[in-house]
């Protein structure tokens, strides 16, 4: 089997970088890709069965996976929800699967949105991890546009091993996440 390019370009080019960069020397020290989980709320569709199979059927063709269902930890009368209402879909991705997924988000999915500019570095968080939300799932080429009845948008979250915000930063910048070049005035 082919090593993915994500995969292939972390081995070659994101370790050694990372070890200059950041001044590692242990191996074991060096920043790396954990899990990737991949939710989507349905909240607002619940009571629409079909629409919640789609998503399910839409987000195991993306991801590969079977997906988990989520629920709701206490009852919040705003949102009209109980307490054991299953209100999201989730699959964690670990492994050759996690490096599969990224290979597609980086180099198919994200080129493929409209006005895409680069992740803001604000995606990344005080822990290193990266938090990216797709606004629309026909980004995937997984999913046939034309027989798309309902677009809905979900979150990902990148799991690394990072220490804090510089070194998550290093990691996804070395690895080929598309960020930003500017830098955002709140970070100044």
């Amino acid at each position: 089997m082919k090593m993915p390019r994500i995969k292939q370009v972390y081995k070659e080019k994101a370790i050694p970088g990372l070890k200059k960069e950041l001044g590692i020397e242990n191996p074991m020290a060096i920043p790396r890709l954990a899990k990737v989980v991949v939710n989507v709320g349905v909240g607002k569709i619940l009571k629409d069965t079909k629409r919640v199979e789609d998503v399910i059927a839409s987000l195991e063709a993306i991801t590969g996976q079977k997906v988990v269902q989520t629920k709701a930890r206490k009852a919040i009368a705003g949102f009209k929800t109980r307490e054991g209402l299953e209100i999201g879909v989730r699959v964690t991705l670990h492994g050759a699967r996690m490096w599969d997924f990224l290979d597609r988000l980086f180099h198919v999915a994200l080129p493929r949105v409209r006005d895409f500019q680069g992740i803001q570095r604000s995606a990344i968080d005080k822990s290193g991890n990266g938090n990216i939300g797709i606004k629309e799932h026909t980004v995937f080429p997984e999913i046939v546009p034309e027989k798309v009845q309902h677009i809905f948008s979900f979150q990902i979250n990148i799991v690394t091993t990072a220490k804090n915000k510089k070194e998550g930063e290093a990691l996804f910048r070395l690895i080929g996440l598309p960020l930003r070049q500017e830098e955002d005035k709140q970070e100044k």
